[in-house]
């Protein structure tokens, strides 16, 4: 393996693959400029055959499915070991897709709980306006009379709202209710 060039930005990445023409790239998900996932856009319609593997600190699932629709060949994570980067840089420049062990986890956990659904839809998509505003407030821990303080509702509404999320969603504790919020993105550990 030979390292081209480098980019310190999404836009410089995305000028410079014109030129270079590698056969894989290293992306960020968060770049100054333009994100990781719309430099990978770019990239994957101008260069269809340059695979992009995204390289991230985050585990987070809607960030993956961002990067895959984006045309990402695969989605690693910066605490991978030198021999598991090197062999997932292998795979994508191979035409295959490479999806991190614990990000695999977290899609196969998407596609059983979308094809438990009947439907076929995301359960997510059921929830009203205000639901989603109230969801990512109950992950976090918020009690409802500051919920409803902040939205201006009763305590009694927030409730009456909780209750709807947990059925609609089929969560049955405030713990699944957060592992859910985390899974979707709607909160984050971080402080």
């Amino acid at each position: 393996m030979v390292l081209v060039g480098e980019a310190s930005d999404g836009r410089e990445a995305v000028e410079s693959i014109t030129s270079m023409k590698p056969d894989v790239v290293l992306m960020d998900i968060e770049l100054p400029g333009i994100s990781g996932a719309e430099a990978t856009k770019k990239i994957s319609e101008s260069n269809p055959n340059t695979a992009v593997l995204i390289l991230t600190s985050h585990e987070r699932e809607d960030l993956l499915f961002q990067s895959l629709r984006a045309g990402a060949a695969g989605y690693t994570l910066k605490s991978t070991d030198s021999e598991d980067l090197l062999a997932a840089i292998r795979t994508v420049n191979a035409g295959e897709v490479c999806i991190s062990p614990s990000m695999a986890t977290k899609l196969v956990g998407d596609y059983l709980d979308r094809s438990g659904n009947p439907e076929g839809t995301d359960t997510y998509s059921s929830l009203s306006n205000r639901e989603r505003e109230v969801l990512p407030l109950l992950a976090e821990g918020h009690s409802h009379q500051t919920i409803a303080t902040k939205l201006q509702v009763s305590p009694f509404t927030v409730q009456t709202y909780r209750q709807r999320i947990m059925r609609k969603l089929d969560i049955h504790s405030g713990t699944d209710l957060l592992r859910y919020a985390l899974r979707k993105g709607l909160v984050s550990l971080e402080a």
